[in-house]
């Protein structure tokens, strides 16, 4: 049973993310992650000798590293009545252990039937949202997501999970690709059209079918943009990818300058500091949007520093990895390269239940230890 748990959170921590993300199910998906994390945790306690060799193995060294500029982080900077600085830390420690736990244990499953077992749990949910919500193009498109941008993250990413994968696709799979595309530009997400394009590159690269494809898709956009619709096509003819961002980024560089060294603190993710910001604009920006100046607002230069250059790093490995060697690790890489593209725009990276982070954080670890056996 504990095996069982070791292999399989990973998986579970995943899946929960997408019930979160459904406002009927999210009590329940908050009362799972609590048990989920409440429960690994003991046995990270009760398996001391497994664990360490996990822990401590070269593959999730980057892990290891972060978890570590953390607790130096938590000691420098708060105490233990930071209660949401103490959650923060366990909550990071934990998901970092499930993943690189989960990975080692059942590598194969993750590599070859997890991406399946998504795409095909993502198809399910999204018939039910069209049976609910048929309505796709009224508007900017959610189905029983809380929000359209994870919807759009959701759908880009299972849509390359299925088209990135060396199988051949059958008639179902067809349909799935054509919902899954269908659901990611009714969206109205302008990021779903950057994850296309990185998709159809590595699928092709520079080839003459990606022109086809590429002309397909300038067509398409000039045959649609002037429809009254909220389609990815027609929010980035009326706007720039970046137009709504601009404000919340300024106010997110305001935020470093006013603690550029150490940061707000461990609780303060994805944060602005609103004594910072005109009473008008309190109520329009949220957040950084921006997962670089997020983990420097939240870290301060010198730590924020260090946590970029690692995840940077291991980025550069893994792609390196994939140029090297291809194959499965396609599916992968686009995840990496993606999440690295949209914090740009999204507060990736820094979050503890957000659907595209952690599968940034197991596409990672998948990579670390594949590269570790590779060089055995």
């Amino acid at each position: 049973m504990i095996r069982w748990i070791f292999k399989y959170s990973a998986c579970l921590l995943i899946l929960n993310t997408i019930i979160l993300s459904i406002p009927q199910t999210y009590v329940l998906g908050n009362q799972i992650f609590l048990s989920l994390m409440g429960l690994f945790a003991i046995l990270l306690i009760l398996n001391p000798k497994s664990i360490k060799e996990v822990i401590f193995h070269k593959a999730f060294s980057f892990f290891l590293f972060i978890n570590i500029i953390n607790i130096i982080y938590f000691i420098l900077f708060h105490n233990f009545s930071d209660i949401e600085a103490i959650k923060y830390l366990l909550a990071r420690g934990v998901q970092f252990s499930i993943i690189s736990i989960s990975v080692f244990f059942h590598l194969d499953f993750y590599k070859y039937k997890f991406p399946e077992l998504l795409v095909n749990i993502t198809f399910i949910l999204f018939l039910i949202s069209l049976f609910l919500y048929p309505d796709i193009f009224s508007g900017r498109y959610s189905g029983l997501i809380w929000n359209p941008n994870m919807l759009s993250s959701l759908s880009v990413i299972v849509f390359a999970l299925l088209f990135l994968s060396e199988k051949n696709k059958s008639n179902l799979d067809v349909f799935k690709l054509s919902l899954f595309l269908t659901f990611a530009l009714a969206s109205g997400s302008r990021g779903t059209l950057v994850a296309l394009f990185l998709i159809f590159l590595l699928k092709y690269g520079f080839s003459y079918k990606n022109f086809f494809f590429g002309f397909v898709f300038i067509a398409v956009f000039f045959l649609v943009k002037d429809f009254q619709l909220d389609t990815s096509f027609n929010r980035i003819s009326s706007q720039t990818i970046l137009n709504d961002r601009i404000l919340q980024f300024k106010y997110a560089i305001e935020s470093i300058k006013n603690k550029y060294l150490f940061g707000y603190g461990l609780d303060k993710y994805a944060y602005i500091d609103k004594s910072l910001v005109p009473l008008h604009l309190k109520g329009a920006l949220i957040g950084a949007h921006n997962g670089y100046l997020a983990i420097l607002t939240q870290y301060g230069i010198i730590f924020g520093s260090m946590i970029l250059l690692m995840i940077l790093r291991q980025s550069y490995l893994s792609y390196t990895f994939f140029i090297n060697n291809g194959g499965y690790s396609k599916i992968f890489i686009f995840i990496i390269l993606y999440t690295l593209i949209a914090s740009i725009y999204e507060s990736l990276m820094v979050g503890i239940n957000e659907f595209h982070t952690v599968l940034f954080w197991l596409s990672l670890s998948i990579i670390s230890l594949s590269i570790f056996y590779a060089k055995q």
